[in-house]
């Protein structure tokens, strides 16, 4: 059941005073926050949606966002991310009604998102792969042996110029970009399931050198994949457990949704104080090389990779990221409406060392919200691991950690 922002923050407290909530209170820079520790949510709450299962670097679980959107939303209103990777915070709140903004200033975040709003049918899907003619003698630009088949990569080559011509004379489609999307996710990875030969998983791409030496060591060569039969089959994965009302709910956001690919700090496209919440998990310091990570993927779509890195702000400390951030928060206090709520996801770096949400609280209060507290779901993996995680918390459990704030 959801809550009207209204109610929200009084519900928070009274559910930890309810439930078997552990709290806590921490000083920082001299205000008492309260740290509320619990398994809000679990992946056993409601299995989450096959549509999700896009492979993406460093991405939170739906259960997360669909918390805090059934908490502090109402359908209708707006949910965004900033911060958007593979869009799980936008594809679940579609799937529940809500509208959303999706923003990422990688443009691979709207190849992956944006299709997944309408859901084809599969034999459209079907079809549309049978038309597309492959040329089994097409090299691609550059050297791809070491992770292709020569005719893998020939069907590669002559799909990525479909889609371009497609995209160039102004024809591509709905079932055009879910094929771009499906195709873009299936390039790499570590299973048969990938038009790759064996390789590193699927939410980054090695460098040439690198699957060469992955060759020698596990004496392999490209072996054939099926590029229209391996789309198909992941197709029809990625929906196999999606209710109706749910792909009617997704069009209908879709229809509605804006999709941006601006910095976090500057998005103009937003009006203000028009978001309910906001859901997102910033990037942490010097963790991901864009190029290096997605050149294949951006090969594909005729992305420049270097281009789009010079574009990506990489703090290499924490002074460096809390400054970005610090602008974030004035960005996201702007386009947040009265009562409207910032879900903040943060992690530990340097092995625990440097805890992220002791530096954001202060941000957050700076631009103008007020700190609810910190929210940290404790999920355990076995029978006998410690609910607190004291002792085992790297083996037996897994943590999500929350600022949460709230604009009066």
């Amino acid at each position: 059941m959801s809550h009207s922002p209204r109610d929200a923050a009084r519900y928070i407290k009274d559910f930890v005073l309810t439930s078997k909530t552990k709290t806590e209170y921490i000083n920082i820079n001299g205000n008492k926050i309260p740290v509320y520790t619990n398994e809000f949510w679990t992946s056993k709450q409601r299995q989450a949606s096959s549509i999700h299962e896009i492979s993406y670097r460093a991405c939170f679980k739906p259960q997360l966002p669909r918390f805090f959107i059934n908490l502090l939303t109402q359908e209708g209103d707006i949910v965004y991310d900033p911060f958007s990777g593979r869009g799980t915070t936008a594809i679940e709140a579609g799937i529940l009604g809500r509208n959303i903004v999706s923003n990422d200033i990688n443009p691979l975040s709207r190849i992956l998102t944006l299709p997944r709003f309408f859901v084809p049918n599969v034999i459209e899907v079907k079809e549309r792969l049978e038309n597309i003619t492959y040329d089994t003698k097409l090299r691609a630009d550059i050297d791809l042996s070491m992770f292709y088949h020569p005719k893998t990569e020939a069907e590669i080559v002559s799909l990525k110029n479909y889609l371009k011509q497609r995209e160039s004379e102004k024809k591509e489609d709905i079932v055009d970009l879910w094929i771009r999307m499906v195709a873009t996710n299936r390039l790499t990875g570590h299973s048969p399931g990938f038009f790759s030969v064996y390789t590193l998983p699927p939410n980054q791409a090695v460098t040439a050198e690198r699957q060469q030496l992955i060759n020698a060591k596990r004496n392999q060569k490209p072996e054939y994949r099926d590029t229209k039969k391996l789309i198909m089959k992941k197709t029809k994965s990625l929906i196999r457990n999606i209710k109706e009302q749910e792909i009617l709910n997704l069009r209908k956001t879709g229809n509605s949704a804006l999709f941006l690919s601006e910095d976090a700090r500057r998005t103009p496209q937003i009006p203000n104080e028009s978001v309910s919440l906001t859901v997102t998990s910033p990037p942490f310091l010097d963790v991901v090389q864009y190029d290096s990570d997605n050149w294949l993927r951006c090969w594909f779509n005729g992305i420049d990779a270097k281009k789009v890195a010079n574009t990506i702000t990489m703090s290499k400390n924490i002074q460096e990221w809390s400054c970005v951030m610090e602008e974030v928060f004035y960005e996201l206090y702007r386009i947040t409406k009265k009562g409207g709520w910032v879900a903040f996801e943060v992690g530990e770096v340097k092995g625990g060392k440097i805890k992220l949400d002791e530096y954001v609280v202060p941000l957050g209060q700076k631009a103008g919200f007020c700190c609810q507290g910190i929210l940290i779901n404790l999920q355990e993996f076995t029978k006998t691991s410690n609910i607190w995680g004291i002792g085992n918390n790297k083996s037996g459990t897994n943590t999500n950690r929350i600022v949460l704030f709230v604009k009066d």
